[in-house]
């Protein structure tokens, strides 16, 4: 009789039960706890709430949200760079039972147009621009199109004071029942997926997805109300406003803006002034810093934990994070935001190989499996796959979009995440890449994941990202874009022979490009896509592209 092979699946017992609140009533039963404790600062206006201070101005928010007629399950928009606003109204169309609607602030009017349309946006707050962006131009040229938007109040005019302070004129009754009406699995939150082609699809999540994942993302890292936390990556995203801001306050722990957008310096300027015992980034964010010319001049002792996630992280980065910023716990976070967004998460008490090296186990109260994405078959442990999740973090659907939503998740529940991975016999997982960013050549699969983290070991590259270009021969070869530590040089010749006799020969990359940057998302997720296009042009490969397969 043969051996049964442990398949690919791991699920999260956790005797920590799941949060049956809303996100409001849950801010109300921290600040209760913790009134005097700080909550938010804003780095760069020097403002300060504690908690009592948070729970009684955003229940100003909600009132004044009230008050202009906005009513249970209507669209909110706001279009902004980090701020504290920005997180005023998080929590206040949270109490009052709007559903916040996050745009992305690199935009451009037609993905504008399109968002405000598709979601029924009623009242937009918005910046009145953000760095060359002029955002008051572009909603202007959209807003004709636009019926169901009634009302735009700008950041930084007197529109939103006048917003807030019109909710004098809603009692605290008025909000109690507003809240009381309110169920945790209602929708409070549309996320818009910046799909590589197409218009994005808005994810749509509701408070006990948020406020469960915010909560168990903190409780991976240990949070307390000790715990300052700088955030420099986007609200708007994820990664801000559920890793960050959600797993804050479910805790008592404060949050930390340095900067409406991310820069370096001014993140650990802000780490450093305010003690923070956190810090979050994707893993590009963290090259920028290490790479600071006066980087050690920045005293980070208070740091203890943080988060690296949003990309794929690298090994070599995370081993300096560790090392020379005194992030002993840092934990990688993987998911999407159709997962709220986490699954996933590495442990303080994982060993350094581990926390380095794979995205962790499966989250509390969640499911995950690696199938077989023609059969649909989970597969053995140890074999590559299409990752799945489930449980009480997958989003509600995609707005307005069931077609699409039946794409993503199947009749059980399941969300397909298309992303490619790999679970070991403890249940660690490693992402080797995206189903679609898979490269066959000459019929070898091969996992541009891997080259990326072989190439990090060459001492003249601090960056690297690997994609497939076409070719006539082998249908798809590797091209590299390296981008190098100050001072160095490389040529193609170089990067193949550091290759050569290390790695097989058919993954060692038959161009390098060396670039100063790469095309980029406002998360700092890399757009592949763009690099392929841009390497097709520049290599001359636009016949091999024109090859049809079946």
């Amino acid at each position: 009789m043969s051996a049964i092979t442990e398949l690919s699946y791991s699920h999260g017992a956790s005797p920590e039960p799941l949060l049956g609140e809303t996100i409001g009533d849950n801010l109300r039963r921290v600040a209760a706890a913790h009134g005097g404790s700080e909550a938010l600062v804003d780095v760069p206006t020097g403002r300060r709430w504690t908690y009592a201070q948070l729970d009684a101005h955003t229940d100003d928010v909600a009132r004044g949200l009230i008050a202009a007629g906005v009513a249970k399950g209507d669209r909110v928009g706001i279009w902004a760079p980090n701020c504290a606003e920005w997180v005023l109204l998080q929590y206040g169309t949270a109490k009052m039972g709007a559903i916040l609607v996050n745009i992305n602030p690199a935009y451009r009017s037609h993905e504008l147009g399109y968002v405000l349309g598709q979601a029924g946006i009623s009242l937009l707050v918005s910046a009145e621009g953000f760095r060359t962006s002029d955002y008051r131009a572009m909603i202007e040229a959209v807003r004709s199109d636009l019926p169901a938007l009634e009302r735009v109040v700008y950041l930084g005019t007197p529109d939103w004071d006048a917003l807030v302070a019109s909710g004098s004129a809603v009692d605290a009754a008025a909000l109690g029942e507003r809240g009381v009406s309110l169920a945790f699995d209602d929708p409070i939150n549309i996320q818009y997926t910046s799909g590589t082609t197409g218009f994005p699809k808005g994810a749509t999540l509701s408070h006990h997805n948020i406020l469960n994942n915010g909560f168990f993302i903190g409780e991976g890292c240990r949070y307390t109300a000790a715990d300052r936390v700088c955030i420099p990556v986007p609200f708007y995203h994820c990664f801000g406003m559920v890793l960050g801001n959600l797993a804050c306050t479910t805790h008592g722990a404060c949050i930390v803006i340095p900067a409406p957008g991310f820069d370096p310096a001014l993140t650990l300027a802000a780490v450093q002034a305010e003690r923070c015992t956190s810090l979050y980034g994707v893993p590009t964010m963290f090259i920028a810093e290490l790479a600071l010319p006066d980087f050690a001049a920045y005293d980070l002792s208070s740091l203890r934990s943080g988060i690296m996630a949003g990309s794929p992280c690298p090994v070599e980065v995370m081993k300096r994070v560790v090392s020379e910023m005194h992030m002993e716990e840092v934990t990688i976070c993987y998911g999407m935001t159709e997962t709220s967004p986490v699954s996933t998460q590495t442990r303080p008490d994982d060993d350094m190989e581990r926390r380095v090296s794979t995205v962790g186990r499966v989250h509390p109260h969640v499911e995950i499996k690696v199938i077989d994405p023609e059969t649909g078959l989970v597969l053995p442990r140890g074999s590559n796959g299409e990752l799945c999740t489930r449980g009480y973090c997958v989003m509600l659907g995609y707005w307005n979009e069931p077609e699409k939503t039946a794409e993503a998740i199947d009749a059980a529940r399941w969300m397909h995440t298309g992303d490619l991975a790999v679970m070991d016999d403890a249940g660690y997982l490693n992402i080797v890449g995206r189903i679609k960013d898979m490269v066959i050549r000459g019929g070898e699969n091969i996992y541009p994941r891997e080259i990326e983290e072989f190439l990090y070991t060459h001492p003249d590259i601090e960056d690297v990202q690997v994609i497939g270009v076409p070719d006539a021969k082998y249908g798809e070869e590797l091209c590299a874009w390296v981008k190098l530590r100050p001072g160095s040089s490389l040529s193609t010749a170089d990067v193949r022979d550091f290759c050569t006799g290390k790695i097989a020969h058919y993954k060692v990359p038959r161009y390098v490009r060396v670039t100063p940057d790469f095309p980029m998302t406002v998360t700092g997720k890399v757009q592949k896509f763009k690099m392929r296009e841009t390497s097709i042009a520049e290599l001359g490969l636009e016949s091999a592209n024109q090859i049809s397969t079946a």
